[in-house]
């Protein structure tokens, strides 16, 4: 539907001013109307050339579904029928990329889909997860509750993520600061100090000697390595697309040391946590296995994950296949044993999920805590040593004087 702006007089007689959409200007005056707006002035919006042009619109975050999803709950709980939630909070977005999807839902909503079968049309923005429990909830009468479940959910994933990023962010910058800072002096600075040696005309000390000959190197062989780096970062990145890659790339990920331990965290976390939150939504278990194993992230997990469900298929308990992977921890599996025996599997899961969110928050200080200083000598060593290596010559010559 086409956009109006309009400029007007409300019933207290202020000048007010606006945009609004609507079928046709007679229902934008119908709507000015029940405003209690006078319109002085009623046009159709211009059109954005760069509208239909998906590359140039903002992003959906997951805060804005957080808050979508949250806002939705509360609505739903106050009474507000859903089609009327959406049409609220379709207007007062300020995301038009999300304002644009959550209108198409109300419109399915309204010519007879379910929530959950409008929202799978936009797989981008609600994910299976998301879907699947708007789906119990439907079912089960509880949209309200599932959610306030699910921005919950996805408040703890995103503060998750958010941690193993920052631990993550530091290490690359300064190694990225150590390799610029690195580069320019080897492309620079080394070349001056070459050309004053070359006035000496005696030989140079071996750390020296050393420096000049990488700085030479380099020079000659900057573009192509340069190309290369480019090319193995392509040749990564396209290994990682194919099943085969993404396996085996995902196993190393998780048998490096300290790094390893945390994504192993971090996966128990989120398995727990998912497969958990599912359960207590009403979600079946094989169904909730299968979007736990497609959102886990990692496809070693992922094979797991989809191994206890075949297992579970065929009658077995959960338990037993989960310790067969290898890849949950003993005490996760006994913990589950135990929620599974005594009826309470989703509590058990969710307990184990606020444990391994401690346990991640305690990996990342750890890591953020042994990486500094090693970063920090890696730094002071990789340049001190430069330094040194070119002021050798210069100190020599100052002894024989």
């Amino acid at each position: 539907m086409p956009f109006y702006v309009w400029k007007g007089v409300n019933s207290y007689g202020e000048k007010r001013k606006g945009k609004l959409e609507a079928a046709n200007e007679a229902a934008a005056r119908a709507q000015l109307k029940r405003m209690r707006i006078t319109p002085s002035m009623l046009k159709e919006a211009p059109k954005d050339l760069l509208a239909d042009i998906s590359f140039f619109q903002p992003k959906v975050t997951t805060k804005d579904v957080v808050i979508f999803t949250r806002q939705l709950s509360t609505m739903i709980d106050a009474g507000m029928p859903l089609v009327q939630g959406l049409q609220v909070l379709g207007d007062q977005h300020d995301n038009p990329t999300f304002k644009k999807v959550i209108k198409e839902v109300r419109s399915d909503v309204e010519t007879g889909s379910t929530f959950a079968e409008a929202l799978k049309k936009h797989p981008h923005i609600f994910d299976s997860l998301y879907c699947n429990m708007i789906e119990a909830g439907e079912v089960g009468g509880i949209l309200d509750t599932i959610c306030a479940r699910l921005a919950a959910f996805m408040e703890k994933a995103e503060g998750l993520k958010k941690k193993v990023k920052g631990a993550m962010t530091y290490p690359v910058i300064c190694l990225a600061i150590s390799l610029i800072v690195t580069a320019v002096m080897l492309l620079f600075v080394v070349p001056v100090f070459e050309e004053m040696f070359a006035d000496f005309g005696s030989a140079l000390p071996g750390p020296t000697q050393m420096v000049v000959n990488l700085s030479e190197f380099v020079q000659s062989y900057f573009l192509y390595m340069a190309v290369f780096l480019g090319l193995m970062i392509y040749g990564i990145k396209r290994l990682y697309k194919t099943e085969i890659g993404q396996t085996k790339i995902d196993e190393l990920l998780l048998q490096l040391p300290i790094v390893g331990t945390l994504l192993r965290r971090v996966a128990v976390a989120k398995f727990s946590r998912t497969l958990g939150t599912m359960m207590q939504s009403g979600v079946p278990i094989l169904d909730s296995l299968r979007v736990v194993a497609r959102t886990a992230g990692n496809k070693v997990i992922e094979r797991s994950v989809f191994r206890v469900s075949d297992a579970i298929r065929e009658g077995r308990a959960i338990a037993e296949p989960l310790s067969e992977t290898g890849v949950f921890p003993g005490m996760v599996v006994q913990m589950i044993n135990v929620g599974e025996s005594t009826g309470a599997l989703d509590t058990m899961l969710i307990k184990i999920a606020d444990f391994y969110d401690e346990e991640v928050d305690q990996a990342v200080e750890n890591l953020t805590a042994s990486i500094e200083p090693l970063m920090m000598v890696f730094l002071g060593g990789m340049i001190g040593g430069l330094v040194i290596a070119m002021y050798l010559p210069i100190f020599s010559m100052a002894g024989a004087i």
